[in-house]
């Protein structure tokens, strides 16, 4: 079986590094020149993860025609590349390939799940399959013990992931519920910078809890308003993928919160962000369409407030906090 990993990033990089010691042949494509070069060449990236030496076996190309023969190609981009990434590598191909998602988040206009964009931009498709869950690149690329899931409405292709990636440090779950594990993984980015901002503004760790467990409720209300199924938030790509994205240094959702809670403010965040930040995306169209359907979100509320609006992080924690006294659930 062949497989190309599309995108030279963090987690893109460390996925293609877990095939090959899967001893599945694998190649990394990457738009980055400097990127591919230091992973082809000294077998390293050396931009995401200084002083690591990459699987010896690990190849990298900026060709991208390398998918026209791939029977596996995951996608390690940006939610906002997904949908223009699916069309160029549509045209390659010429016959049906499974496509691994590892996106969080929505469509830029449509507000699609990542599943419908890849469905909806692809006829060469045998079927999508997301692999998410609670895992940081830099810890996986060191082969530390990590759990994700890979979640398919085709039971047989997640079969099929799931013993592709799959390893004694890495273990992969499966899981058919599309539409909550899609918006688990999502929503938990803006709980997570609504968790960096308070310890910005220099909460410790009772607040965290409660932010938490509070998000948690919130993930599964709106998941559960959108169809998915609220078992689903109790797993890995609800409640595993929130705590690990709301407490680590790792997490950029987490890092941009925190900046934006130090300045008391989004402005510097807005002015200075360079990074992909998937949360402050999302934050935007929950807020939105919670607004529409009449789902109670009071954290992304205030977060999309604090993003969009710019009130100030420490008046939405007081604003949260003096709420009308309520039972928890």
């Amino acid at each position: 079986m062949k497989c190309v990993v599309i995108g030279s990033g963090s987690w893109g990089t460390a996925l293609a590094q877990v095939l090959c010691d899967n001893k599945v042949h694998v190649t990394l494509w990457g738009k980055n020149k400097n990127e591919v070069e230091d992973v082809e060449l000294h077998h390293q990236n050396s931009r995401f993860f200084p002083g690591v030496v990459l699987h010896p076996n690990l190849h990298a190309t900026t060709d991208l025609t390398i998918v026209k023969d791939a029977d596996v190609i995951v996608l390690s981009v940006p939610t906002i590349a997904v949908e223009e990434m699916c069309r160029k590598i549509d045209t390659l191909l010429e016959k049906s390939v499974i496509i691994v998602n590892t996106a969080k988040g929505f469509h830029p206009e449509t507000n699609e799940r990542m599943s419908e964009v890849i469905r909806h931009a692809m006829t060469h498709l045998s079927s999508v399959v997301s692999l998410i869950g609670p895992s940081h690149a830099e810890e996986v690329v060191l082969r530390m013990l990590t759990t994700i899931c890979a979640v398919s409405q085709n039971k047989e292709d997640a079969i099929c992931i799931q013993k592709l990636f799959s390893n004694d440090y890495l273990r992969v779950y499966r899981g058919h519920d599309e539409i909550g594990s899609e918006i688990g993984v999502a929503l938990k980015n803006a709980i997570a910078v609504a968790s960096g901002v308070l310890s910005g503004v220099g909460y410790g760790d009772n607040t965290k809890a409660a932010l938490i467990t509070r998000g948690l409720t919130e993930m599964i209300r709106y998941g559960v308003a959108m169809g998915g199924k609220q078992e689903t938030f109790m797993g890995l790509t609800g409640i595993g993928d929130l705590i690990v994205t709301c407490t680590s240094k790792h997490s950029r959702n987490f890092q941009a919160g925190y900046e934006i809670g130090i300045h008391n403010s989004a402005d510097y965040f807005w002015k200075n962000n360079k990074k992909t930040v998937e949360g402050v995306r999302t934050a935007k169209v929950v807020h939105e369409v919670a607004q529409k359907r009449g789902i109670e979100m009071p954290i992304i509320n205030e977060i999309y407030k604090v993003l969009y609006e710019g009130k100030k992080p420490k008046d939405s924690a007081q604003e949260l906090m003096l709420r009308d006294l309520k039972e928890e659930m």
